[in-house]
Parts: structure tokens; C-alpha cells; sequence
């Protein structure tokens, strides 16, 4: 589904990004750690090009991200969806029109709009709050619109920049079940990059993928992982 091939990100002559090499399976749940300033963001930003690598190539669904034209890459980017730690909604649009909104910049049929908006609220759970606003929801309520309006547009693949980070640890797990479930109800591929290693691990998660100065030190599974001191040596939290 996604593979990084010699990726390297230089900015004002700083290696955010060394020669990364990483591959993910199609329905896999990646988790990505590391320390602040690590090169965990940038990494994941290069999966949609976000932030173009200065060299490397990424492919994703068999196509190489880095040659596609500016139309072609519109295109790949709707099959995957990004949430930031930033809710990115729309105070003065309900949760309804929240999650209408990317169907209504892609000309999608009303019609087709509402099933797709009624079916994607359903499976975040915030049936019962399509007509509430931004201002009358809790944090994790916000999260799970963000995450509607990514979903509705039937992405392939997940990216999450810490999504955990204005939520406090109960609605965290909360947020983590959510992620778990969508996963397995879409079979759709999700990377999530979160130093809150906890609460990311409260469900079963693939892969942790430790990064620190721009380079991945570990690919391993959780058990794997935990039974090293790489964790402890680098500066996160078991």
C-alpha cells in the first residue's frame, strides 16, 4: 500500500529526513514514535506529499508519488485522509455540514452526499449530533468529526498527527478504539504518529516504527519493541 524508498528531507541544509526506507502493508495499523523534532511528522507528511522528499520515491496504491503531475496527484490524494491534533472545523457549520463540506468542493450528487454523510456519522457515532455546532461539542466529539470528514470521502488510508494531543488519556482510548474499529470495519490502512505510546497500544496495533533524528531505529512489532531498551534509551515512555 505504501512504500518510502531511500527518502531524504532537507531543509536549509538540516537532514529532517535520512535515507528512510519503509514499507506498509495494505490494512496494516502503524504506529510512529519518537522524540519532538524527530522527523515522525515529516515522515508521514511525505505519504501524501505534504511535504515533497528532496529525493527518494514514494509510492503509494503502486504509483509513484514524487512523478505524478499536479492534476494526477489531486487525484491520489483523495484516497488518503489526515487528521491533525487541530480539530480544522467550522464553527459556523453544523456537524452535518462539517462532513459535506469535502463531498460538496468534489461536486458530489446531494443525493449521494447524504447517504455517504448519514452512513459515515453513524460509524463515528454522532448520529444523534448532526445538527449541533463545533462550540457544543467535547474534544473527542470535535476528533471524531474531523475524522468523518476525512472518512466520507472513502480514503484508503489513514494518516493521524497526533490525534491524541488536546484529548485527555480517558477520551484518548477512547479515540483509539474508534480508530481500531474503523479499521476493521474499512480494512483501511492507518499510520498514526503519537508520543503517547499508552494509549496508542490500548488496542492491537501491527507495527511501532521508532524515529529519532531522522533516521527509523526499530520496525517491530509492540512485544518486540518493549522487550528492548530502545524506548527507555530514546527518550519515550514505555
Amino acid at each position: 500500500m505504501i512504500e518510502l524508498k531511500h527518502i531524504n528531507k532537507i531543509y536549509n541544509g538540516f537532514n529532517a529526513l535520512n535515507d528512510i526506507s519503509l514499507t506498509i502493508k495494505d490494512g496494516e495499523i502503524c504506529g510512529i514514535i519518537g522524540q519532538s523534532g524527530a522527523g515522525k511528522s515529516t515522515l508521514v507528511r511525505c505519504i501524501n506529499m505534504l511535504e515533497p522528499p528532496t529525493s527518494g520515491d514514494v509510492i503509494v496504491n503502486g504509483r509513484n508519488m514524487v512523478t505524478l503531475s499536479k492534476r494526477e496527484l489531486r487525484e491520489e490524494r483523495k484516497k488518503i485522509g489526515m487528521i491533525f491534533q487541530h480539530f480544522n472545523l467550522l464553527s459556523s457549520r453544523t456537524v452535518y455540514e462539517n462532513v459535506a463540506f469535502p463531498l460538496e468542493l468534489s461536486n458530489v450528487p446531494q443525493g449521494e452526499q447524504k447517504e455517504r454523510i448519514n452512513d459515515i456519522l453513524e460509524l463515528v457515532g454522532l448520529a444523534d449530533y448532526r445538527n449541533k455546532y463545533p462550540a457544543q461539542l467535547s474534544g473527542g466529539q470535535k476528533q471524531r468529526v474531523s475524522l468523518a470528514g476525512v472518512m466520507v470521502d472513502q480514503v484508503k488510508i489513514l494518516l493521524f498527527d497526533e490525534p491524541l494531543a488536546n484529548l485527555d488519556p480517558a477520551t484518548g482510548k477512547q479515540t483509539i478504539e474508534l480508530i481500531d474499529e474503523i479499521q476493521k470495519e474499512t480494512d483501511t490502512t492507518v499510520v498514526i504518529i503519537e508520543h503517547r505510546l499508552e494509549d496508542v497500544l490500548w488496542r492491537d496495533v501491527d507495527r511501532i516504527i521508532l524515529v529519532s533524528e531522522g533516521r527509523i531505529l526499530a520496525d517491530l512489532h509492540p512485544d518486540e519493541l518493549l522487550a528492548t531498551d530502545l524506548l527507555a534509551d530514546n527518550g519515550i515512555r514505555e
